[in-house]
């Protein structure tokens, strides 16, 4: 057994006091969430990671393998019961993709929380039958076709918001997926926010003038040249219920307000949610390990990738291209 003389153990309280920044514990509904930003780390934790950014200019985490302990999350977390939803779009020929979605989920989604996760997809019938484990359940929400796939991915906004305000007193987070995804490792409790994005893993790497936010003035998700913190991805996003909710009333807004007026963002929802984001700062930003591409090779930097969209012919896929 290791004694640690009250010298040292002085020495060690005041280096760990000198090196914390920020603690802030919050009560949202009957949940509590706490965030401890240390100088070099994402959450809870320093283990020193100094190879990639591990909080932003305000002051919020962003999770990196090795800035968070998995066993001190789950040690917060796990006693107050909490319910995780998670929706998925499966329409058209993109419901090939829920099997592997869902089967992966059961490995590496919050494990030992109750989740929910709910399927829209017009072909309900076509929805895989899979193995859930106690706590875990499947809902399938029937949702019209479409010719575009723009449209899809525009409309989601709104029928997230439409699913939120059943869910209210059922659920306490929530996380937005692209089914066309597999979880390959832990996604977990360091994830829980009041808002969190994902950093996009096509841009993370570079400057702000290649993010490609929308330009045009016309729009209401255009970003001026110095405005954006970073690129997020439309493939994953998430946080508390009520904070989530307001995202998809304002973004689902927008979207039809330009809609009247004949403009459709140049990423559509994922426009819509990068103006979001510039104006309403996540509170818990997710590294690219939280939404990779296959077809990229792995940096360095991503030790671990926990969730990654498949490689696909988007040609056989879509109703248009």
């Amino acid at each position: 057994m290791r004694v640690v003389s009250s010298a040292n153990l002085t020495s060690l309280t005041e280096s760990w006091l000198e090196d914390l920044r920020w603690c802030r514990t919050r009560r949202s509904n009957d949940f509590m969430t706490t965030d401890i930003i240390t100088r070099d780390s994402g959450c809870c934790f320093d283990f020193r990671r100094t190879d990639v950014v591990t909080v932003t200019p305000w002051l919020a985490p962003i999770v990196w393998e090795s800035t968070f302990d998995p066993v001190l999350m789950d040690a917060i977390f796990k006693p107050q019961n909490l319910t995780i939803a998670a929706t998925v779009f499966a329409v058209g020929k993109y419901v090939q993709f829920l099997k592997d979605f869902l089967k992966t989920s059961e490995q590496f989604f919050f494990i030992g929380f109750n989740v929910h996760i709910y399927v829209f997809t017009d072909r309900p019938n076509d929805v895989p039958k899979v193995q859930l484990a106690p706590g875990r359940k499947v809902s399938v929400r029937v949702v019209q076709s479409s010719q575009r796939w723009q449209e899809i991915s525009a409309r989601r906004m709104e029928m997230v918001h439409t699913l939120l305000l059943e869910l209210s007193d059922s659920t306490h987070f929530i996380f937005c997926l692209d089914v066309d995804s597999k979880f390959h490792g832990r996604w977990g409790s360091e994830s829980l926010g009041e808002l969190v994005a994902v950093v996009h893993p096509g841009y993370y790497g570079n400057p702000r003038s290649r993010f490609p936010f929308e330009r045009r003035t016309k729009s209401r998700a255009y970003m001026a040249p110095s405005d954006g913190d970073f690129y997020y991805c439309g493939g994953a996003f998430g946080g508390s219920v009520d904070q989530v909710l307001a995202l998809t009333q304002t973004c689902s807004k927008n979207y039809r307000d330009d809609e009247k007026e004949g403009v459709e963002a140049a990423w559509q929802e994922e426009s819509h949610l990068n103006r979001y984001f510039w104006e309403n700062k996540p509170s818990k930003v997710l590294s690219p390990e939280y939404l990779w591409q296959d077809f990229k090779p792995r940096n360095p930097e991503i030790r671990i990738i926990r969730f990654s969209g498949v490689i696909k012919n988007y040609a056989a896929i879509r109703p248009n291209v």
